[in-house]
């Protein structure tokens, strides 16, 4: 009687493994001397008008009664709000943002009573007509207690000057690359890599304004119109940069 293990030709899956495909080996980072790889980098810098210009509206109002400070922190805003919508298209949006009341305490023997309640609010507008934006801003100005603050300048996020600049640093890149190849007498083969590393100038509101008109501020209505100012907008700066690796053929060197 034998006690020794016997195979089974079918089923034997002890210290066999079963023939698996051939898994794909990873790229040589730098290439190889069949497929030289060359890595560039293009850039682009356009310089191009702004699309559109904001400006921060403030509205202020004072009086010893709480009330009667807020109703009347409601009616300049209201009035600053309508002169506002009255440009219509030409404002693509206009928001309201922070509102705030508070007293204003003053000493009264050893205690403090409150002397006065101010109230303001604050708003956004955002144009696309600058002619119509230099009147706007000088008539808010002539307003009642309301201060106006501004330009920025911006150009809209799908802004056609972000495409110009990407295909204008893709095109740069191909063309140092083949700078490269005919530097060693032989031409660019195939793409293996593009990568977008560039950071555009897209920010809604940017964080140092340039050229920023200075804040204006009146107390009470000129007794004649003001003449609308003349603003000059700011030229807005788009960058991109991308990377880009090109395997060649092999030259003669």
């Amino acid at each position: 009687m034998t006690t020794g293990h016997h195979d089974h030709p079918s089923g034997d899956r002890v210290g066999r493994m079963t023939p698996t495909a051939e898994e794909p080996r990873p790229a040589v980072p730098y290439g190889t001397p069949a497929a030289p790889r060359i890595a560039v980098r293009g850039e682009a810098h356009l310089e191009v008008d702004p699309e559109i210009a904001r400006i921060g509206i403030t509205v202020s109002a004072r009086g010893t009664d709480r009330r009667d400070a807020l109703a009347d922190l409601t009616r300049r805003n209201a009035t600053a709000m309508d002169l506002v919508k009255s440009y219509g298209d030409v404002v693509e949006h206009l928001e309201t943002g922070a509102f705030s009341i508070s007293p204003e305490l003053t000493k009264h023997g050893r205690g403090e009573r409150i002397r006065a309640y101010h109230g303001r609010v604050h708003l956004t507008a955002e144009l696309t007509d600058f002619t119509a934006l230099g009147e706007l801003t000088t008539r808010l100005a002539d307003l009642d207690l309301t201060s106006v603050d501004g330009p920025w300048w911006a150009l809209r996020p799908d802004s056609p000057s972000h495409r110009q600049a990407r295909q204008q640093a893709v095109r740069e890149a191909v063309q140092r690359a083949r700078e490269y190849a005919d530097a060693l007498g032989t031409t660019l083969a195939a793409l293996v890599e593009l990568a977008d590393i560039g950071a555009e100038n897209t920010q809604p509101y940017p964080a140092t304004p340039g050229r920023a008109m200075r804040s204006m501020s009146f107390a009470g209505a000129a007794p004649e119109e003001a003449a609308p100012l003349d603003l000059e907008p700011q030229r807005q700066h788009v960058y991109a940069q991308v990377n880009a690796r090109f395997t060649m053929a092999p030259p003669e060197l």
